[in-house]
């Protein structure tokens, strides 16, 4: 992927992440208002919140403290509420699953995202990844329903919590604000917060309950989202809904702004690919249930081929990785050949969920993939296989 940035862009650029780095932030991050959800929750009587993130999102956890208040704030109010939290997800696979388990569901009202602990310590993504997938939730969402109101919190774990308390802008905190910024959407930096109350003395990290916080901090996440929201509505309600601007993509070209999922069925298979669910119970290492009594595609015989016909710009899968994942060779248009490593430090004991790119700035158009069981990933005396639940298309 080649970017024509020059020295003065470059040095530009690198001044501003210094300085976002070392600025000292407010807890709540907000652009413009909350006019939109609310019009539709008093006016219309309905409303449609999602909520999507990994596990701290799937958890009991903050967000069904918010359900409860804001059924409590409108009472007369009939809402749907989509819990679209996947526990070990990071905003690469967010972006290609949000049409799936949220847009699906009808426009959304109000939306609230956390993905800045998954895509540190997960995904262990870059900045730019971080904004492919951050941009690509945000633009499709308001490319779906452009009047969506959208609150992000930034969770914490103990290694991004270090570095906020010495001055510091975690990597994802930094990438995913930098689009927020750009879109005009309000965040909730519940980590400044948390840090500048156990610098008060007023908080403590085992109170907060840890990454996976406890009632306390998941407490503390839900009343400054009820701040802001509380904030923006004491003014007059508005008369009509006012789309909000959806702006020139960021310099990053390649964000997932049309990701979706693409059932593995429509592949074309090729020795020992199979389209069902596997002999589980013959598999070391712990499964979830959601992944359970469903056909994925799965080989574990290394050569073994299956083809893919595809539209669009990227092509990734979104994989279960267990103990024996393996490697995957692939060739894109008998041109664009690499490997992926599917295997994950989570997945040892753990059929592990995660999306892998082949490729994210592919040309726009008609595509072929190709992809074998390497014999690479082989360890001796043992099998090494790959199973994927869906593939991911930009």
């Amino acid at each position: 992927m080649n970017h024509k940035i020059t020295t003065l862009t470059l040095c530009a650029l690198t001044a501003a992440v210094s300085a976002f780095a070392l600025k000292p932030h407010p807890t709540l991050l907000q652009h413009g208002n909350f006019d939109n959800c609310r019009l539709v929750f008093e006016k219309e009587k309905k409303g449609h919140v999602a909520f999507m993130g990994g596990s701290i999102t799937e958890m009991n956890g903050y967000r069904p403290i918010l359900w409860e208040w804001l059924q409590k704030r409108f009472p007369k109010t009939k809402f749907t509420f989509t819990n679209a939290g996947i526990s070990s997800t990071c905003s690469t696979t967010g972006a290609f699953r949000l049409q799936r388990d949220v847009l699906d569901h009808g426009p959304v009202d109000l939306f609230f995202v956390e993905f800045a602990v998954n895509d540190d310590q997960d995904a262990g993504h870059s900045r730019e990844a971080a904004q492919r997938g951050m941009e690509g939730i945000i633009r499709h969402l308001r490319t779906h329903n452009p009047n969506a109101d959208v609150v992000v919190t930034y969770f914490v774990n103990p290694g991004m919590l270090k570095q906020v308390q010495e001055g510091k802008q975690p990597l994802p905190m930094a990438a995913h604000q930098e689009v927020l910024d750009h879109y005009g959407v309000s965040a909730v930096h519940l980590a400044k917060e948390l840090a500048d109350r156990i610098e008060a003395g007023t908080f403590t990290w085992a109170k907060f309950g840890g990454t996976h916080p406890k009632k306390p901090g998941n407490q503390l996440a839900a009343d400054l989202a009820v701040s802001m929201l509380e904030k923006s509505w004491k003014k007059p309600i508005a008369k009509k809904g006012v789309p909000h601007p959806v702006p020139e993509k960021l310099f990053n070209p390649h964000s997932y702004v049309k990701g979706r999922f693409l059932s593995p069925e429509k592949a074309k298979l090729e020795g020992g690919w199979k389209w069902s669910e596997p002999e589980w119970k013959k598999l070391s290492g712990g499964k979830r249930g959601r992944y359970l009594g469903k056909p994925l595609l799965h080989t574990q015989k290394p050569g073994s081929t299956a083809k893919l016909d595809f539209e669009g710009s990227a092509i990734g899968a979104f994989v279960l990785a267990g103990p024996d994942a393996g490697v995957l060779e692939f060739v894109i248009d008998g041109k664009v050949k690499g490997t992926v490593t599917l295997g994950h430090r989570y997945s040892r004991g753990l059929h592990y969920p995660r999306s892998v790119m082949f490729a994210h700035d592919l040309k726009p158009g008609k595509h072929t993939i190709s992809l074998t069981l390497s014999e690479k990933g082989k360890v001796e005396g043992k099998t090494s296989a790959a199973r994927i639940l869906q593939f991911c298309v930009n």
